[in-house]
């Protein structure tokens, strides 16, 4: 019996030995797992933040043209305006010219009502 008792002990002691070396090789592999995974997260977090910054450059270019077209539709107006300006200034004052009184009563006309408005509050 107590060879019996011996072998079993022993037996017991070496599969006590097994799964302590198991134990160890599953503690080895779960270190390597973690860094896999952490090296695959900051890939992807890498990649999240190229793409990120591609975007940005994209809205930057996007609002750089934007502006661009804004101040030449800007210009355009302005050269409009301006055209305008001109061939009317004319026109009002021959229109002056020809009839001074009347052309003196309706700015008269004109400052008062203006100074009603603006010095209402």
């Amino acid at each position: 019996m107590a060879a019996k008792k011996k072998a079993v002990t022993g037996n017991i002691e070496a599969r006590l030995a097994a799964l302590r070396a198991d134990i160890e090789a599953l503690q080895t592999d779960m270190k390597g797992l973690y860094g896999d995974v952490s090296e695959v997260a900051s890939e992807r977090a890498a990649l999240a933040m190229r793409s990120a910054e591609e975007i940005a450059d994209r809205a930057v270019a996007l609002a750089e043209e934007t502006a661009r077209e804004a101040k030449a539709t800007a210009l355009e107006y302005k050269a409009e305006a301006t055209e305008w300006a001109e061939e009317n200034a004319d026109e009002l004052r021959d229109h002056v010219r020809a009839q001074p009184i009347q052309s003196l009563l309706i700015a008269g006309g004109l400052g008062v009502f203006l100074g009603a408005i603006f010095l209402r509050r």
